[in-house]
């Protein structure tokens, strides 16, 4: 499945009826299972519904970092992200990708 940024914003966890997406680097993970972290009212649900590559990168949930630009990212934000996506890999499906 491929969707568009506005399309991914509809997978915020704000309709009951469907999965709450997160996108890292344009893999789309279901992170539904963590919906206490990821719903509404959840510490991470800012990344619900987006691309959250450099506000996981500069563990920041700044709306102004809520997107997939890693320009500017140290090796160390960098580091962090990989980290990040490692973890996602091993506790979420991916379901597809974000379409550029």
């Amino acid at each position: 499945m491929e969707l568009t940024a506005q399309q991914l914003r509809g997978f915020d966890g704000s309709d009951e009826s469907k999965p709450i997406y997160v996108a890292i680097r344009g893999a789309i993970y279901d992170v539904s299972s963590g919906k206490g972290f990821y719903g509404p009212g959840g510490p991470y649900a800012v990344f619900a519904g987006r691309e959250a590559s450099r506000a996981l990168a500069k563990m920041s949930k700044s709306e102004d970092d809520v997107c997939g630009d890693l320009d500017g990212l140290s090796d160390k934000e960098l580091g962090v992200l990989a980290d990040w996506e490692n973890k996602f890999q091993a506790k979420y499906p991916v379901v597809g990708r974000l379409a550029s």
